[in-house]
């Protein structure tokens, strides 16, 4: 938001927050959150330099399509551990995982 916009709401009474403000969110969980979003997005990348499609992706791991989209967009029901073992089964390396999860702290 730029600086105009967040003083004229400022100045009519209203706060400016984030959602980490809104959601009252630990430091723990907001780490969480951008660690699953960064490796979801690897997910993506990865998939898309590989030429899948999420059917084709799908398959290679015994799941389904509508799974495949769940990691991609960081789905609450999708576990760290199936996106992980996912980027594994896609050929990713433990410095890759461990490379998506340190890109995460620049989102911080």
């Amino acid at each position: 938001m730029d600086a105009v916009k967040r003083q004229r709401l400022e100045a009519a009474g209203w706060r400016v927050g984030n959602a980490e403000d809104f959601l009252g969110l630990s430091p723990e969980e907001v780490a969480f959150i951008e660690m699953k979003l960064s490796l979801s997005k690897r997910l993506r990348e990865l998939r898309l330099s590989q030429k899948l499609s999420q059917e084709s992706l799908a398959n290679k791991i015994n799941s389904s399509q509508s799974r495949v989209a769940k990691m991609e967009t960081s789905d609450p029901s999708v576990s760290l551990d199936l996106i992980v073992r996912t980027l594994l089964a896609m050929g990713a390396t433990r410095e890759d995982v461990a490379g998506a999860i340190a890109s995460s702290s620049l989102l911080l």
